[in-house]
């Protein structure tokens, strides 16, 4: 150990070792977000078959085809942008790969028994964060109602007046809503 402590404190070996490291780091955090970024694709969130059902149904969705042609994919409306949530995210499903792996999901009678619990999951996250997703998309301040139905008008009137979260009155917009969930 005395040995190596005092070759390490050479100039040269120290440099060298300081230069090693950090083109370590580089290859680590090059590596680390590549990993991210193919994980928040459309692609990789349709590839196990549990989601066949849910991408069915998004794909009936007008987050999938609509007039404006913007679409917004799974990671637009699941994964947050920055990346403190973004990580905290990544954890979490971490934790649905396990129930894949232990076959929670594995069929589709399977997961229509969980999609309730599954749904309300994915609900309270977003009226905690107060649909931070959606409003990457949506807001009140850029909404012209003057263009909007007169039904539409008045409920977004409404809710950007009384501070309502989007998933308070969008729940099932992108996915079918499961029959058992409830309606608050």
């Amino acid at each position: 150990m005395k040995k190596l402590l005092a070759w390490l404190r050479r100039p040269v070996a120290f440099g060298s070792t300081a230069l090693l490291g950090a083109f370590a780091g580089v290859l680590f955090w090059g590596g680390f977000n590549t990993a991210m970024d193919r994980t928040n694709t459309l692609e990789f969130c349709t590839s196990c078959h549990e989601m066949g059902t849910v991408y069915a149904e998004y794909k009936q969705s007008v987050h999938y085809k609509n007039a404006s042609g913007v679409r917004a994919t799974c990671p637009d409306c699941h994964v947050p942008k920055d990346w403190m949530h973004k990580m905290a995210r990544k954890v979490q499903a971490s934790g649905e790969i396990y129930h894949k792996l232990v076959g929670t999901i594995d069929t589709p009678e399977k997961f229509e028994a969980r999609r309730p619990v599954l749904a309300e999951r994915v609900w309270q996250g977003m009226l905690a964060n107060d649909s931070r997703e959606c409003r990457n998309c949506h807001s009140f301040d850029s909404m012209d109602f003057h263009k909007q139905s007169d039904r539409a008008r008045e409920k977004m009137e409404t809710a950007a007046a009384e501070h309502k979260t989007c998933i308070e009155c969008h729940k099932g917009i992108a996915h079918r809503k499961p029959a058992a969930a409830h309606d608050d």
